[in-house]
């Protein structure tokens, strides 16, 4: 018995099912592409991956619509790969990460891009520019004997049909193996944890009524569009 009513599990579709892939945490993976790090003022040979969080319920299944957030004058997109854990683990080896993949989709990193730069400025945490309402628009989850590759293939994302970012997976600085198992020997992973990989070069700002479209080559595409300010 709870003293309020519980709040519903986050979940995310899954492609040809009507069952749902329940979300425990959503990690992030900081500057994975060279040239998206360069573009940030950063140097990606000398810095090991590092990782921010959102909460599970920031998630929605794609296509779908949502406000332009609070507080932000400067929203951007960020395309990425995302993998959900359908095997708990600590101490991962890369050899074994697969073992512990459920399956694989493409979602946005929707970024307060002014709100980062000041926590970025003044020594803070991201969770402002990054952790707020409706920041994780995911497409349903492809399982992962479905999936063709999460080492190679096409990521790339429009905004009213012009390209704004395309890359490969392949790009990645730290793979989808070596960035799990290095997460897995700072926590447990658990079943329903969603990792969001990482974005290539072309972030950029979008204003209500954007559309942006992207996917990731062989495992899924979305759909989003930005509302009026919430």
């Amino acid at each position: 018995m709870y003293v309020i009513d519980p709040p519903k599990q986050a979940s995310l579709a899954v492609q040809g099912s009507e069952n749902r892939f329940p979300i425990r945490r959503i990690f992030c993976v900081g500057r994975n592409y060279e040239a998206h790090a360069r573009e940030m003022g950063k140097d990606p040979t000398r810095e090991a991956p590092f990782f921010f969080t959102k909460p599970a319920d920031a998630a929605l299944d794609t296509p779908c619509t949502i406000p332009y957030p609070l507080l932000t004058e400067n929203l951007h997109y960020e395309i990425e790969l995302i993998i959900a854990i359908g095997k708990g683990g600590v101490r991962i080896a890369e050899a074994d990460v697969m073992d512990h993949v459920w399956g694989a989709s493409v979602g946005l990193d929707m970024t307060r891009r002014d709100l980062q730069g000041e926590a970025k400025e003044m020594g803070r945490p991201w969770d402002w520019g990054k952790a707020f309402d409706q920041s994780a628009p995911i497409a349903p989850i492809k399982p992962l004997a479905e999936v063709p590759s999460i080492e190679k293939g096409r990521i790339w994302l429009a905004v009213n049909g012009k390209v704004r970012q395309d890359a490969d997976l392949s790009d990645l600085i730290w793979s989808v193996r070596e960035h799990v198992s290095i997460l897995s020997h700072s926590m447990a992973l658990a079943p329903g944890d969603v990792i969001m990989t990482g974005t290539p070069a072309g972030v950029g700002a979008v204003v209500t009524g954007d559309v942006i479209t992207g996917g990731v080559e062989g495992i899924g595409e979305l759909e989003v569009t930005i509302g009026p300010r919430a």
